[in-house]
C-alpha cells in the first residue's frame, strides 16, 4: 500500500499519465446498476458521443471495459477469419504486435518491416500497394509509445482505402495530444485508451468503429472467435438496454469527466506541441541524441541512453533522488532509451521543467557533461513560443 499511495512521486511516463482530481471525485460517486438503469445507459451513449466528436467522427463508438491493448485485439478478432490477409505496418514496436493478434485468429499476418527512426510516407505506400493490395485490412500505429514515432495516419488510410483495404489504428498514445480527424482519414477502426493523453486511470479502451468495419464482420463466413473482444456485442446495446458484460460505471464516469477536461481546453493540442518541441531542442542542446530522425509525435520524447551509462541508473535515480518517474523501454529499445511522458495532465510547463532539472542533475551525478542546461533551455523555447 505504501507504493500505491506514493504521492512523493511525479509520474513522467508515457502513460499512466497524472490524473486530475476532479477525475478522481468523479469515479468516487454512488452508482446504480449499470446493467439495470436506464439513466446509465443515456449517460454511456453521450460520453461515446463526446468521445467521438472530440476525434471527429460520426462512426460508432463504444467504451470497452479493459486496457487499450483490449481494443487492438478486439479490432483483430473481430474483422479476421482463418486466412485472411491482414497488412501488418511495422515501423515501430507496436506496429509489428499487430501480427500476433492476427495470427491468433488464424489470419495470414503480411509484416512490412521499415525504418523505425521516420514515419511512413505516403508514396511509399502507394509503390507497395501496386505490387501487392490483396489484404482484407491493414494495421498501423498512429502514435508509436517505446519510440516516440507519429505516421500521417490522414495522409496513408486514404490510400489504403482506395485499395478497398479496411484500416485499424491504434491511436491509444495518439489521440488528444496530436491531431486526429478520424473520418478525414477514412479509418475503419480507431483504438485508444484512458490512461495516456486523456489522463484518466488505466483500464478503459475507445474505439470507433466504421459502417464498412461492422459489414465487414455481419459478412464473416464463421462467427468471431471471442465473446469479450466481439465489436459486434456491443452494436446495438442502446436499443436492446443490453451490454456484453457489466460496465465499469465508476471507471466511465472518470473517463467522462476526462473527455470533459479536454473539451473544455482549446489549447490542449498546442499546448503538446509547444512542450513537446521545447523537450526535444532542451534535450539536444544539451548534448543528448534523439532515437528519431522525424517524425516527432507531441506525446513522448525518445533519447539515447548516454555511452556508458545504464538505461536502469538513470530510471532509479530519478526516482531515489528526485522522486520523479519516467520511463526505459522494451524489446528491441530495452536498455538503449530513456522516454520522457509530456501527454494529457504531464503536459505542463512547471513539471517538465522540474523533470528536465532533476535529469540534468541525474546525468551528471553519472558523469555526463551537458552542453547546455536542460531547464533552462526548455523555459527559453517556450517563453519564446506563447
Amino acid at each position: 500500500m505504501d507504493v500505491l499511495n506514493n504521492t512523493d512521486i511525479k509520474i513522467m511516463t508515457p502513460g499512466p499519465t497524472q490524473v486530475a482530481d476532479n477525475v478522481y471525485r468523479a469515479r468516487s460517486l454512488r452508482t446504480t446498476n449499470p446493467d439495470l438503469d436506464p439513466a446509465f445507459y443515456d449517460f454511456y451513449r453521450d460520453t461515446c458521443h463526446l468521445f467521438g466528436k472530440l476525434i471527429h467522427t460520426k462512426n460508432a463508438c463504444f467504451i470497452l471495459g479493459g486496457e487499450g491493448i483490449l481494443g487492438l485485439e478486439a479490432a483483430c478478432a473481430s474483422l479476421t477469419e482463418p486466412g485472411d490477409r491482414v497488412l501488418v505496418i511495422d515501423n515501430g514496436i507496436f506496429g509489428k504486435g499487430f501480427a500476433d493478434f492476427v495470427s491468433m485468429y488464424q489470419g495470414d499476418p503480411v509484416t512490412w518491416s521499415l525504418d523505425y527512426h521516420n514515419p511512413l510516407a505516403p508514396e511509399v505506400l502507394r509503390d507497395y500497394l501496386e505490387k501487392d493490395h490483396a489484404f482484407k485490412y491493414a494495421t498501423l500505429v498512429h502514435s508509436d509509445t517505446p519510440s516516440g514515432l507519429l505516421n500521417p495516419v490522414e495522409a496513408l488510410c486514404p490510400i489504403l482505402k482506395e485499395y478497398g483495404i479496411l484500416t485499424v489504428v491504434d491511436s491509444v498514445t495518439g489521440m488528444f495530444a496530436d491531431e486526429l480527424d478520424v473520418d478525414r482519414a477514412q479509418i475503419d477502426i480507431v483504438c485508444g485508451g484512458s490512461q495516456k493523453a486523456l489522463s484518466a486511470p488505466p483500464g478503459l479502451t475507445l474505439v470507433a468503429v466504421s459502417e464498412d468495419a461492422f459489414a465487414a464482420m455481419h459478412q464473416r463466413k464463421e462467427p468471431i472467435r471471442s465473446f469479450y473482444a466481439n465489436l459486434l456485442t456491443f452494436e446495438t446495446y442502446y436499443e436492446d438496454q443490453w451490454f456484453p458484460y457489466t460496465m465499469p460505471v465508476s471507471d466511465i464516469m472518470g473517463l467522462r469527466q476526462a473527455l470533459e477536461n479536454v473539451a473544455s481546453d482549446p489549447e490542449h493540442l498546442k499546448r503538446h506541441a509547444v512542450i513537446a518541441a521545447a523537450t526535444r531542442k532542451a534535450l539536444t542542446d544539451a548534448g543528448l541524441t534523439l532515437y528519431l530522425e522525424s517524425g516527432f509525435a507531441s506525446s513522448v520524447t525518445v533519447f539515447y541512453v548516454p555511452e556508458g551509462m545504464k538505461a536502469q541508473d538513470i530510471l532509479d535515480t530519478m526516482v531515489k533522488e528526485h522522486h520523479i518517474m519516467i520511463a526505459g523501454c522494451f524489446d528491441v529499445l530495452a536498455g538503449k532509451v530513456i522516454r520522457i511522458g509530456h501527454m494529457g495532465n504531464n503536459a505542463n510547463e512547471a513539471d517538465m521543467t522540474v523533470t528536465l532539472a532533476a535529469l540534468d542533475k541525474t546525468l551528471q551525478s553519472l558523469g555526463f557533461t551537458g552542453k547546455a542546461d536542460m531547464a533552462e533551455g526548455f523555459t527559453s523555447y517556450m517563453n519564446a513560443h506563447k
